[in-house]
């Protein structure tokens, strides 16, 4: 059973901490003291990712719901190698991880990590991010259609966020989501509110960091959980 559909099916937030390759199985150790809900396996940061080195990082999280990332550098990734090894990355790990994260923009590959993922039963998560601004809501609406068209699961959709009305614009991607399940996220100090209250309008996972530096307007996991249990009752008696 996919573990992290069952959470996702629980209605109640997710906490999603992203991990390198350092130290792996002390990292791992901490997550699961810790609870946190999806170890997020940033492949494309791992010092190597030769697919032996790959697949121990993925079996040191064992026990936690897994999503792998080989984040694009021309959406704020760390992957410099080509389309066809980080397809075969996809494809290498999809039958041992929860759920896969791959960019809209990624024309080349896009297809066959959907495909490589739904054979083996994990979710697509494709991802658009824009690191300058937050554009328009149509141009956002079109976004999520043309992943909900490539046959995404979930839809992540994380902007830059300079003002309040940019925070806005997001919620309202939120609210006209229908049936579509999402995750929006205002990056940026404006948008750290994003963070926490984006969940109660459908978001379904919010990413937050043990013991490194932080995304643009991310709170620690430890600020994280405790204010989603002040303001989430569910998600608090989850903690319990």
């Amino acid at each position: 059973m996919n573990t992290m559909r069952a959470l996702l099916d629980s209605g109640t937030p997710l906490v999603a901490v992203s991990f390198g390759d350092d130290d792996s199985e002390q990292a791992a150790k901490e997550a699961l003291t810790l609870g946190v809900d999806v170890a997020e396996l940033r492949i494309d940061r791992f010092s190597r990712t030769d697919m032996g080195h790959v697949l121990e990082q993925v079996h040191a999280f064992r026990g936690l719901p897994i999503l792998a990332t080989v984040r694009s550098a021309n959406e704020g990734g760390g992957w410099s190698g080509t389309e066809e090894e980080r397809l075969e990355l996809f494809r290498g790990v999809a039958s041992l991880v929860d759920a896969v994260d791959v960019e809209l923009s990624s024309h080349e590959i896009l297809a066959d990590v959907i495909g490589s993922a739904h054979e083996h039963g994990a979710l697509a998560i494709v991802s658009h991010h824009n690191f300058d601004n937050t554009p328009e809501l149509d141009e956002l609406k079109a976004v999520v259609r043309d992943a909900k068209d490539a046959g995404a699961d979930i839809v992540k959709v994380s902007t830059m966020a300079t003002t309040g009305a940019d925070v806005k614009v997001l919620a309202s991607l939120l609210l006209d989501a229908g049936d579509t399940e999402m995750i929006v996220i205002a990056m940026g100090a404006i948008g750290t509110a994003s963070r926490i209250f984006f969940p109660a309008l459908g978001s379904r996972l919010t990413y937050t960091f043990i013991g490194h530096q932080p995304t643009s307007g991310q709170l620690d996991f430890a600020e994280t959980v405790g204010l989603l249990r002040k303001f989430y009752p569910d998600y608090d008696r989850r903690r319990r």
